[in-house]
C-alpha cells in the first residue's frame, strides 16, 4: 500500500551510494535487509535500489531501467556462479551475451566504465569477477555481531590505508561511530580488519609525494610510541597494531575536510559528555552528603 512504499523510499534514501560501483553497491544494498520471498516485493525493492543509484551516480546509466536489468543479471549470475546446486556455471562470456541489448536497446561495452572511487575503472567482465571472487552475503538473525554498532555511524566511505610495518596503500572500508574508527576489508563484512580507539589521538593534515588528500592520527602525548589499536592477521588472530601514526589517504579535497571535521567534532562531543558525567558525579557525591 502507499505507506509501505513511502516506508521502502525512506529506507533506500538512507542509502549513499555515490561513488561505488554497480557490483558494491548491491552488496551494501542487499546486507541491510533480509530479501523478501515474494517476486513482486523484490522487484519493488530492486527497482527503488536502481532509483537511488542513478540518483547517487548521474550519469553512469542511460536511464534507471538499464541498472534495473543489470543489477538483476549480477544477483542471478551471483545464484548461479555460488548455488552448488547449479551445476552449468557461466562463463563470463555468457554473461555478457546475456546482457546484450539491455541499453535501451543497445548493447554494453564491453568495457563499459562504471564510477569507481578514486576513478579506478571497472569493465564489465570486472563485474563478473567480482560476484565470482566474493558471493553476496546475507544478514543473519543470530544477533551475535556487530553489525548493529554499525548501524547509525557519524561517517563511513572508502579510504586509503598506509601499512605500518609494510607500507602499502591499502583500499578500506572506514566507519566512524562510538569514538571509534573501524576499518573493513568489504563493506558487508561483519568483523572489523581494525579497531582504532581516538581516545588520546590527534588529527592533522600532511603532504605525502604518493598519494593526495592525506591526513594523520597521532597520539601527541607519546610520539614515536605504537598507537594503542588491534587487527585482525589473515588466520583470524587479532593482534596489536603496528602504527606509529595512521597515515589515510581520502579520494577528494572535500572528502578530507569532511572526514577531519567528523573526527573532530566525536572527540569533542565524547569529551563534552565525559565532563558532563563528572559534574554529574560530583553532584550526586555532594547531595548524598547532605
Amino acid at each position: 500500500d502507499e505507506f509501505n512504499l513511502k516506508v521502502l523510499q525512506a529506507f533506500v534514501e538512507l542509502h549513499e551510494f555515490a561513488d561505488l560501483h554497480l557490483v558494491q553497491a548491491l552488496r551494501q544494498f542487499l546486507w541491510s535487509f533480509r530479501l523478501p520471498g515474494e517476486a513482486q516485493k523484490i522487484d519493488r525493492m530492486m527497482e527503488s535500489f536502481a532509483s537511488r543509484y542513478c540518483q547517487c551516480n548521474p550519469g553512469v546509466f542511460q536511464s534507471t531501467d538499464t541498472c534495473y536489468v543489470l543489477s538483476f543479471a549480477i544477483i542471478m549470475l551471483n545464484t548461479s556462479l555460488h548455488n552448488p546446486n547449479v551445476r552449468d556455471k557461466p562463463a563470463v562470456e555468457r554473461f555478457i551475451s546475456m546482457n546484450r541489448g539491455i541499453n535501451e536497446g543497445g548493447d554494453l561495452p564491453e568495457e563499459f566504465m562504471l564510477i569507481l572511487l578514486f576513478s579506478l575503472p571497472i569493465p564489465l567482465q570486472n563485474l563478473y569477477d567480482s560476484i565470482k571472487n566474493e558471493p553476496f552475503k546475507i544478514p543473519e538473525d543470530d544477533g551475535n555481531d556487530l553489525t548493529h554498532t554499525f548501524f547509525n555511524p557519524d561517517r563511513e566511505g572508502w579510504l586509503l590505508k598506509l601499512g605500518g610495518r609494510v607500507k602499502t596503500w591499502k583500499r578500506r572500508w572506514f566507519i566512524l561511530t562510538d569514538n571509534c574508527l573501524y576499518y573493513f576489508e568489504y563493506t558487508t563484512d561483519k568483523e572489523p580488519r581494525g579497531i582504532i580507539p581516538l581516545e588520546n589521538l590527534s588529527i592533522r593534515e600532511v603532504e605525502d609525494p604518493r598519494k593526495p588528500n592525506c591526513f594523520e592520527l597521532f597520539n601527541p602525548s607519546h610520539k614515536g610510541q605504537v598507537i594503542k589499536a588491534c587487527k585482525t592477521e589473515a588466520d583470524g588472530r587479532v593482534v596489536e597494531g603496528n602504527h606509529v601514526v595512521y597515515r589515510i589517504s581520502a579520494p577528494t579535497p572535500e572528502e578530507k575536510e569532511e572526514w577531519i571535521k567528523s573526527i573532530k567534532y566525536v572527540k569533542y562531543d565524547t569529551a563534552v559528555c565525559s565532563g558532563y558525567d563528572v559534574l554529574f558525579s560530583l553532584a550526586h557525591e555532594s547531595h548524598s552528603l547532605h
